[in-house]
C-alpha cells in the first residue's frame, strides 16, 4: 500500500460517504484528511443494520463539512488525480445522485432515507 504524505489530494470513504480532500497528519493507523468535496453522500440509517427501518434510532447523515477534518483508516485512503469539484456543487450532485437512487429503489427504507434527505436538504442551504 503506497504511504501518503501531507499535502496530497486522496479520495476517502468514511463511514458510508466518499470525499475528496487532503492529508494533513499521518499517523500509524489513519490519515488526518481535510474534506474538499463529496463524491457519495453518507446513506442514511443505522451502520449497523444497513437498509433497515426497524431499528431503535434512524440516524441522520450528514455529509462531512468544506475544511473539516476527519481520522480515517489507511486503508480507506487512495490518491486522487484530477480537478478537485467545488464543494457547494460536489454536495448538491452527491445527494441528487442518492436521492435518484432511493426514488427508484422505493422501497421502505429508502422512502425513510428520503424523508431525512429533504431536511439535510433544508439544512445544507442555509
Amino acid at each position: 500500500m503506497e504511504e501518503q504524505q501531507i499535502g496530497d489530494i486522496v479520495t476517502a470513504h468514511y463511514r458510508t460517504g466518499k470525499y475528496i480532500g487532503e492529508v494533513t497528519a499521518v499517523n500509524p493507523a489513519h490519515y488526518v484528511v481535510q474534506i474538499k468535496a463529496v463524491l457519495k453522500h453518507p446513506e442514511q440509517g443505522d451502520l449497523h443494520s444497513p437498509k433497515e427501518v426497524d431499528v431503535p434510532f434512524f440516524h441522520e447523515r450528514r455529509a462531512l463539512a468544506f475544511n473539516e477534518r476527519a481520522n480515517i483508516v489507511k486503508q480507506m485512503v487512495k490518491p486522487y488525480a484530477g480537478a478537485i469539484p467545488n464543494y457547494k456543487d460536489s454536495l448538491t450532485d452527491s445527494l441528487g445522485t442518492l436521492r435518484e437512487e432511493l426514488q427508484r429503489n422505493g422501497d421502505t427504507w429508502s422512502n425513510r432515507s428520503l424523508e431525512n434527505l429533504k431536511q439535510l436538504e433544508i439544512e445544507y442551504n442555509r
